[in-house]
């Protein structure tokens, strides 16, 4: 492999929008989303992720995250570990001064990502049909700015997340994240499964959905 290809990434897209969950809901960031992904969960809303996307280099990539005037840039896919050279581009991102998070599906080791980059781990529940991906070291390997995701389809999904939970003190790690499959489990029922078990979680729902839909480039 020549140089210029390690330093280059399959991107599906590139987009400024408004971060639609995890701590940093609500703030202008710049997407930087993969192609390829290794899982075929029941409810994936960005499918059309899996293939297609175009090579670019890590600089091009940065000018053009340069062009919104923001500081916080997500990465994601996909499933954007299955890059690995996404690890160099974190790194160039850091150490340019960027608020960087990373969207992963915890089915692939996170132990290397850039310490200063935030891991959002989408822990898979098994509505989603692959929770036996599941990499439970990825759980090791968490700090307080971190956090975990459960994507909730019913009570079996919940009373299993609820069950990793205790099992390895996540909220004691960090911030742990539910919410609601979009368009299966409606929103009140979570949240108040949520509050009647007094769970020490951040409830959420998909803010770039209920702003524009659920379409590419928001």
């Amino acid at each position: 492999m020549n140089e210029s290809r390690d330093k280059q990434l399959k991107i599906h897209e590139i987009f400024h929008s408004l971060q639609g969950e995890s701590n940093s809901s609500g703030w202008r960031t710049v997407f930087v989303r993969l192609t390829g992904c290794p899982l075929r969960c029941t409810w994936c809303d960005t499918e059309y992720a899996f293939h297609g996307g175009h090579w670019m280099d890590y600089d091009t990539i940065i000018e053009e995250i340069k062009k919104h005037g923001t500081d916080y840039v997500c990465i994601t896919g996909g499933e954007p570990l299955s890059q690995k050279r996404v690890h160099g581009l974190m790194d160039r991102l850091v150490e340019g001064g960027f608020n960087v998070s990373i969207e992963t599906a915890g089915a692939l080791p996170v132990r290397d990502i850039n310490p200063a980059v935030t891991k959002v781990v989408d822990m898979k529940a098994p509505g989603s049909g692959e929770d036996s991906k599941n990499d439970y070291n990825n759980l090791d390997h968490l700090s307080p700015k971190d956090q975990v995701k459960f994507v909730i389809a019913d009570d079996t999904d919940y009373q299993w997340s609820k069950n990793l939970i205790d099992k390895h003190q996540l909220t004691q790690k960090c911030t742990v994240l539910m919410s609601p499959v979009a368009d299966h489990m409606p929103e009140t029922e979570l949240a108040d499964w949520i509050i009647r078990d007094q769970l020490d979680v951040r409830f959420q729902i998909q803010l770039h959905k209920l702003l524009w839909g659920n379409k590419p480039g928001t």
